[in-house]
């Protein structure tokens, strides 16, 4: 009898200390929230006010608060301009598209239970390569690029499901596999594209987008896909917990209540819907999706009720900085893609030789 209640008081021990162990991981995981919350808003003040035409802080929240308050100017035309159809444009576009193409690999790498997965796996960064180069080719405006760009994206990615959806075997693996299928197929149309296109003019824009830019940034560009990705983001913050279930396999997930295949279709869908979005008006930004969630997971750990909205902000601010990098560094602008490349390869090198702190 008194090694039963020593056996119980031991346990409830033993409980105690995990519940506080839990809160104390919690609370500094909350905290590292916090501190990137404000770094995105400092970060998005600071390059507000950088560039080759800098403008003074209280020029900039001048300018700002003229839009809601009836104020005197104190900025020249020029200023107004630039700050208002080139650089507030660009700074929340590169916000907007480093939060989503962030959170979209952290649901995407929950899904498929595998840390080395990016946005891009099921082919939807290729087919908007395709959907992009084939405009570019036909003549299209900039605003019909980008439209088929996303129109080729989701094609790419229903493709892939048809066919998995008829493949025998295991199922995430066949979706992985006529992922990469299919954007080997889109990535040889491009090519092909690029084959034809005319070296004068039609190569040069078809190889500048697929480096990545938010060069040709707008509001228009801003208002178009905020919808498509204040959306998606909403749908896997509010999925968070249902992610962790998904890593733990699917037996786990039925005793739980929870229907894992409804919820990685839905998670699929969203970061994909997200990851076209994204693709369609800024080029092909690779590395963010893959880079930014292992660091935050190095930060908050691997519970996706921390893990979702740390990607959010560290991927707004990553995005934000390189961009900053890309046009500050040198007079002929950078391409963002290329940055990103430089700080993903190293990286994933770290990574896969160091698998199993992963």
């Amino acid at each position: 009898m008194h090694s039963g209640h020593a056996h119980t008081a031991r346990r409830q021990a033993d409980e105690l200390e995990l519940c506080e162990r839990r809160s104390k991981r919690s609370m500094r995981a909350d905290a590292i929230i916090v501190g990137l919350a404000i770094l995105m808003v400092a970060l998005a003040a600071v390059s507000l006010m950088l560039g080759r035409y800098p403008i003074d802080p209280r020029q900039a929240v001048a300018m700002l608060a003229s839009c809601i308050f009836p104020l005197e100017a104190t900025w020249t035309e020029q200023q107004f301009t630039l700050f208002f159809n080139v650089r507030l444009p660009r700074i929340l576009l590169a916000l907007m598209v480093g939060c989503c193409l962030s959170v979209a690999g952290a649901a995407y790498q929950g899904t498929f239970q595998n840390p080395l997965v990016s946005p891009d796996i099921l082919g939807a960064s290729q087919g908007a390569a395709f959907g992009a180069a084939l405009a570019i080719l036909l003549g299209f405006t900039a605003a019909a690029v980008s439209t088929s760009a996303f129109c080729f994206a989701l094609l790419t990615v229903l493709l892939v499901l048809f066919i998995s959806a008829r493949a025998k075997g295991n199922h995430m693996m066949v979706v992985v596999l006529a992922g990469v299928m299919v954007s080997s197929l889109f990535k040889a149309a491009v090519s092909y594209c690029k084959l034809v296109a005319d070296p004068t003019d039609e190569l040069a824009d078809i190889t500048y987008w697929l480096m990545g830019s938010l060069t040709g940034a707008n509001m228009s560009q801003v208002w178009t896909v905020l919808p498509i990705l204040f959306i998606g983001c909403a749908v896997l913050f509010a999925l968070r917990w249902r992610i962790n279930i998904l890593t733990m396999g699917d037996d786990e997930a039925s005793t739980m209540g929870v229907n894992a295949r409804r919820i990685r279709i839905v998670v699929l869908v969203t970061a994909t819907f997200l990851t076209a979005a994204c693709v369609s008006v800024t080029g092909m930004i690779d590395w963010v999706g893959l880079v930014v969630p292992h660091l935050c997971r190095m930060l908050v750990g691997a519970d996706y009720r921390e893990l979702i909205p740390a990607s959010m902000l560290m991927g707004a601010s990553f995005l934000l900085l390189v961009d900053d990098i890309a046009r500050l560094a040198t007079t002929a602008e950078i391409p963002i893609g290329i940055l990103t490349a430089f700080v993903g390869a190293p990286f994933f090198l770290y990574l896969i030789t160091r698998r199993k702190r992963i």
